[in-house]
């Protein structure tokens, strides 16, 4: 027969609603640091990277651990009208980002563009992360 309770010899209270509010609780960055660094989720049962998500797209799981990005990516697609400058991005590790482009004016951007972030939005808050141009792609390097 299957036995599902288990007894153990610690205070069974204090101990569950401790590791309880480790792995609900929303993880802030702590160091000076990582407050500045664009952070990302890689799901913890399948290794998919993701940005801001509440399940893994891969896998389905919810079990998710923080890692720091190196922040330079490649442009994807255009999202909405030219003057918001808003794209999407594909970082090197992997996920994809919505972001806006900054210190450039909107006609020199093209699909292909390398970019880097400039500054990244905690996870709490609103709003989108900055990236700026590091190397325009030329009319043979667009996708």
């Amino acid at each position: 027969m299957l036995r599902t309770d288990t007894r153990e010899t610690a205070v069974p209270g204090e101990d569950r609603e401790a590791a309880a509010m480790a792995t609900t609780a929303p993880v802030t960055p702590n160091t000076p640091e990582d407050r500045g660094a664009l952070l990302f989720q890689r799901c913890r049962w399948c290794g998919t990277p993701a940005y801001r998500r509440s399940f893994c797209r891969a896998c389905g799981a919810t079990a998710f651990q923080r890692e720091r990005s190196a922040g330079a990516g490649v442009l994807v697609r255009r999202i909405g009208q030219a003057p918001l400058n808003t794209w999407f991005v594909a970082m090197d590790e992997g996920f994809t980002l919505l972001c806006q482009i900054t210190r450039t004016a909107p006609v020199v951007v093209a699909v292909g563009a390398r970019v880097r972030v400039v500054r990244a939005v905690a996870p709490l808050d609103q709003g989108l992360p900055l990236v700026e141009l590091t190397y325009r792609a030329t009319a043979l390097e667009r996708w």
